[in-house]
């Protein structure tokens, strides 16, 4: 599908000089940025980065720790 999007001067300079150092076209480089933004913001993603880090966590947390860990999520604006 296509598109159109608005970029600054400058983002769109770095956009293009990154692209062909890269060897592909903006089109690509677009597409796979758009890709990477939206998998690094899924429920499932966040979910799973959060999952290995609790993995490394090598005693469980103590009362404080969970309690300041619920309160800062409540804090964050989830998107569906």
């Amino acid at each position: 599908m296509k598109t159109a999007i608005s970029l600054s001067d400058d983002l769109f300079r770095k956009a293009d000089l990154l692209a062909k150092r890269l060897g592909k076209s903006r089109s690509k480089l677009y597409q796979e940025a758009v890709a990477e933004y939206v998998a690094r913001h899924s429920p499932e993603s966040i979910s799973r980065a959060i999952d290995q880090v609790l993995e490394k966590v090598p005693n469980p947390p103590d009362r404080f720790v969970k309690r300041a860990g619920a309160l800062g999520l409540r804090r964050i604006e989830w998107e569906e």
